[in-house]
């Protein structure tokens, strides 16, 4: 019974696993792991970022200037207590807020605007008429047109004959449109004008916005004037209609009333004292130095805001909706795998043939020191020797590469990394998806000069009959061996999967390393087949052109065929 008991180490691993490694630290999560992530790719991005900037401010620049200079003129009055006595002069209701409030709604009243619209004659003011569409609002207006689409066209045609039909009811009225149009100059001049208080006082400021600054001020001066006159008429006429009213008091308010009517006509201050109008002018409204309103700076800055946001939204819908490989990081993050080595792509000027095709300037680039593209090869082959440390033997070892679409450069990548296997001391045997030059014979590129790994095993050779290829030009003595056949019935019976082709990889492999560039992933289940004879395989993704999911779809079906997939490699990255 002691021998069968289980141990207390025992009993405790059932609840904690012991073997397993402790929690990755996620202390580096968080607010500032965010803004951290955030700076990296305003950084990544910035070129586009600036760009974006400067643009929203062109565009916020252009339209501030665009816009007419608006200028506000401002005049003031103090309110004072009534005067209820009209002989004797003596101070009657006192002021209270709620007086405060009810004057500066008589100064908004529509009677007092009218009064000051019909003073100064602004009915035929240029400003306060139609004006002309702006460019902004004529682009609008196509835009909305064509989003209409035909709804606009039928909504033309019932716009059409509602205008027909009120024509033809309002025949000889041509009042009609004058009275429109002094309505809507009306409209624009009474939301031009404001009146408001100054804090909890009894100040009130009048101003008015116009683009002529002489017509701001004289606007201004008016409606203080109409307000003079609206009181002091009203005192006159009760004194009019008094019964025990002097003939001094009337001349008094006369002469107020005639100085305010014609300040207001001329859109100036009265040019006597008003003491009757309960309320004294503290400021005149003066033509303004210099506009109020746009403001081109802050038009400017919010410009350059927007253009920032903007291309900050831009980028992160790109990065959300473009799910294509850019980087190493991005691409281990998503995988859950490491990159072994970005590879740059370069174009024929450094003599190397981009479309991954086996050609002879693809062993060229190897023999130039200097050259990026060799650099990363040579980087590569470390990282694969460092993750394939532990299964590494005397006998060598069988790497394969492989990428899910057709053109991802595989074959030009495993010649690469034959070459430096080879300089190195070792012997190579390459099994690549695409036959190179050499193995081509001279009846045509569709004619092989060498059996291929589907030919051996169609045939049934053995190991030591399979011919490779001695490696003329392109393969600089490595061995060489075609995987597809030039007969496509030959591609289509054979099974890689078969014990004489891990036969024929095993005998390989007894002479040195072997390198699999293995089909598409897509293309067929080859691939998978040959994958799992290999030791170790990496994934090819072309950068801007596989997406993360096609690189975890190549994953998940390596790992389902029983592949050791160590990493991958970026292919054709700019630099």
């Amino acid at each position: 019974m002691t021998q069968n008991s289980p141990s207390l180490l025992e009993r405790s691993s059932r609840l904690w696993r012991l073997d397993e490694p402790p929690p990755p630290d996620n202390s580096s999560e968080g607010p500032v792991a965010l803004l951290r992530s955030m700076s990296m790719l305003a950084l990544q991005h910035r070129v586009k970022l600036i760009l974006c900037m400067a643009i929203g401010i062109g565009l916020a620049a252009f339209y501030a200037h665009s816009l007419p200079r608006i200028y506000t003129a401002t005049a003031s009055l103090l309110l004072e207590p009534r005067r209820s006595g009209l002989a004797s002069g003596q101070d009657g209701q006192s002021l209270d807020l709620n007086r405060a409030d009810s004057e500066l709604q008589i100064i908004r009243s529509e009677r007092l605007l009218t009064a000051v619209f019909d003073s100064l004659d602004l009915e035929h003011s240029p400003e306060l008429g139609p004006q002309p569409p702006r460019m902004l609002d004529l682009a609008v207006g196509d835009v909305k047109q064509i989003l209409n689409g035909g709804a606009g066209d039928r909504n033309g045609l019932e716009t059409g004959k509602t205008a027909r039909s009120s024509v033809q009811g309002a025949t000889g009225d041509t009042a009609a449109p004058a009275a429109d149009a002094r309505q809507a100059a009306f409209q624009n001049f009474a939301r031009r004008i404001d009146a408001r208080r100054v804090g909890q006082s009894y100040v009130i400021e009048i101003s008015y916005e116009s683009t002529d600054p002489a017509l701001a001020a004289r606007v201004a001066n008016a409606a203080v004037s109409g307000y003079i006159l609206q009181a002091v008429g009203f005192k006159s006429e009760m004194a009019q209609a008094g019964t025990e009213v002097l003939q001094w008091r009337l001349d008094a308010l006369a002469a107020q009333v005639d100085a305010a009517t014609e300040a207001m006509k001329n859109g100036k201050l009265p040019a006597i004292p008003t003491p009757d109008a309960d309320a004294r002018i503290i400021g005149a409204a003066l033509p303004p130095l210099g506009p109020s309103a746009p403001r081109p700076t802050l038009i400017t800055a919010l410009g350059g805001v927007l253009g920032l946001l903007a291309g900050c939204s831009a980028i992160a819908l790109n990065l959300a909706l473009n799910r294509r490989v850019h980087g190493a990081k991005e691409l281990a993050r998503d995988t859950g795998i490491a990159c072994l080595g970005v590879l740059p792509d370069l174009d024929s000027r450094s003599g190397f043939a981009r479309r991954g095709s086996f050609s002879r300037s693809a062993t060229i680039v190897v023999n130039q020191p200097g050259n990026l593209y060799a650099v990363a090869v040579r980087d590569l082959r470390t990282s694969i020797e460092i993750a394939c440390a532990s299964i590494r033997n005397e006998r060598g070892m069988v790497v394969a590469v492989a990428g899910w679409e057709a053109d991802n450069g595989v074959s030009t990548l495993c010649l690469s990394l034959a070459q430096f296997a080879s300089r190195s001391g070792r012997h190579v045997t390459l099994f690549n998806a695409e036959p190179s030059d050499a193995d081509r014979g001279e009846k045509g590129p569709d004619i092989l000069a060498t059996p291929s790994l589907a030919d051996a095993l169609v045939a049934d050779m053995r190991p030591e009959q399979v011919v490779f290829g001695n490696g003329r030009g392109d393969g600089d003595g490595i061995a060489m061996l075609p995987i597809h056949s030039a007969n496509a019935l030959t591609n289509l019976y054979v099974d890689f999967r078969d014990r004489r082709a891990a036969r024929i990889v095993e005998a390989a492999r007894a002479r040195g390393d072997v390198l699999l560039g293995l089909p598409a992933v897509s293309g067929s289940t080859d691939a998978l087949a040959l994958a799992s004879h290999a030791d170790a395989v990496v994934i090819v993704a072309s950068a801007g052109q596989t997406t993360i999911e096609q690189v975890n779809d190549t994953l998940q079906q390596l790992r389902r065929s029983g592949a050791n997939v160590i990493g991958t490699v970026i292919n054709r990255a700019r630099v």
